[in-house]
């Protein structure tokens, strides 16, 4: 589990193709890996990886051709930055809210405008995820925990702060570019619950 809170920006550094599959090396900055261990979860521009290996400041993952198929990963390139953050652990404040690190699918920024300090980002999900996304509930855009300001259809809005722009993916993201979202796990369960309920 994660709470959306990013911690540092990484940079992938290496795409290797392995049987299928995918293996990613990522670099971080010092000390992000300080405590890090094999088999550690880490969030990855919202996509829970598992570090298999470490290379001093950078650490290895495989991704899934799932994940590969479900997310942005299967587009990144070289150079790419990326959105850190390590899992939750109880001595960690809840600063965002509960984020799995399963992406539930890619989303497209379609307008990016300022507004005052802040800037403010329509983003347009396949509608299939709409319905999770309601208005000062939450969303996860690329691994970052943001309250949604309205939605319209299969558009929603979200206030990015300075820190959050200065300090994250999203301030160097332009119009049109393909984000992964992942909707509020107590929307996804209520959802499931009361299907389950309607079947009694």
């Amino acid at each position: 589990m994660f709470t959306g809170i990013i911690e540092a920006l990484g940079e992938l550094r290496a795409v290797r193709d392995d049987g299928g599959d995918r293996r990613l090396e990522i670099g971080t900055p010092a000390g992000f890996l300080d405590s890090a261990a094999i088999g550690d979860s880490i969030a990855v521009s919202g996509i829970c990886l598992t570090a298999v290996a470490f290379g001093g400041d950078s650490f290895e993952a495989d991704v899934s051709v799932e994940t590969l198929d479900a997310t942005t990963a299967g587009g990144w390139a070289v150079g790419r930055p990326l959105n850190l953050e390590p899992a939750l652990t109880l001595a960690k404040p809840l600063g965002g809210h509960l984020v799995s690190g399963h992406v539930d699918g890619v989303g497209r920024i379609v307008d990016r405008r300022e507004d005052a300090r802040s800037w403010r980002l329509e983003i347009e999900v396949p509608a299939p995820l709409a319905r999770y996304i309601a208005r000062k509930g939450s969303v996860c855009v690329d691994g970052i925990s943001l309250t949604v300001n309205d939605v319209d259809d299969t558009r929603f809005g979200v206030n990015i702060v300075p820190h959050t722009w200065r300090h994250t993916t999203l301030g160097a993201t332009e119009t049109g570019a393909a984000v992964n979202i992942e909707v509020d796990l107590i929307a996804r369960y209520t959802e499931r619950l009361l299907a389950a309920g309607d079947a009694t």
